[in-house]
C-alpha cells in the first residue's frame, strides 16, 4: 500500500495549479487565496484515507477547499460581531478602482458575492466546470447552479456599473484582459 504522502504528492500533481487558482479566486486577495489553499491541503492530507477511489481526488479537493472557504467566512463573520478584545483592525486603506488591474478589480468584485455565488462563478467561468460538475460537487440540483450563476453574474453587473460606470466582460474575471 501505499504511503498517504506518496498518494497525495501524486494525485495532486495534475490538480495543483487549477486548484490553487480556484482557491485565490475565492479568496479576496492572491495571499489570502494560498493561505486558504495551503490550510484546504493539510485538511486534504489528514482526510486522504477516506477517499477510496483515486480517480474522484479532483472534485474530492475542490470539496476541501470549498468547506474550508465557508469555514474562514463563518469564522470571518463571527469574528466581527464579537471581537476577543483590543482594538479593531483598521479598515484597509481606500483604494480607486482607476489604479487597479483588471485582475484585481475582478477580484474585489468577486468579493462582494455570497460565497456559494462566488464558488459557482470561479468554478464555471474561471475554471471550466460544467453545470453538473459544479452541482454533485456542491450537492445541489443543476437548476441551483444555474440560479447561482444568474444572481452572481447579475451583481457583478451590478457592481461594475456601479464601481466603474460600464459593464466588463465575464472573461475579464479570468484575467484574460484587462476591462
Amino acid at each position: 500500500m501505499e504511503a498517504a504522502p506518496l498518494r497525495f504528492r501524486r494525485l495532486l500533481g495534475p490538480v495543483h495549479d487549477p486548484a490553487r487558482s480556484f482557491a485565490r479566486g475565492l479568496a479576496r486577495s492572491r495571499a489570502e487565496g494560498d493561505d486558504l489553499f495551503q490550510e484546504a491541503l493539510l485538511r486534504a492530507l489528514a482526510k486522504l484515507d477516506g477517499l477510496r477511489d483515486d480517480a474522484a481526488f479532483r472534485p474530492w479537493l475542490f470539496r476541501v477547499i470549498v468547506n474550508a472557504h465557508r469555514n474562514r467566512c463563518r469564522r470571518a463573520f463571527w469574528r466581527r460581531l464579537l471581537p476577543l478584545g483590543g482594538d479593531p483592525p483598521a479598515p484597509p486603506a481606500p483604494r480607486t478602482d482607476d489604479v487597479l488591474g483588471g485582475a484585481e478589480r475582478a477580484r474585489l468584485a468577486l468579493a462582494t458575492l455570497p460565497s456559494e455565488q462566488r464558488e459557482t462563478i470561479v468554478l464555471f467561468e474561471i475554471e471550466g466546470w460544467q453545470v453538473d460538475e459544479i452541482a454533485a460537487l456542491h450537492g445541489v440540483s443543476a437548476s441551483a447552479v444555474k440560479s447561482r450563476l444568474a444572481r452572481g453574474r447579475a451583481r457583478l453587473r451590478s457592481y461594475y456599473t456601479r464601481k466603474l460606470g460600464a459593464a466588463v466582460p465575464i472573461a475579464a474575471l479570468a484575467g484574460e484582459h484587462a476591462p
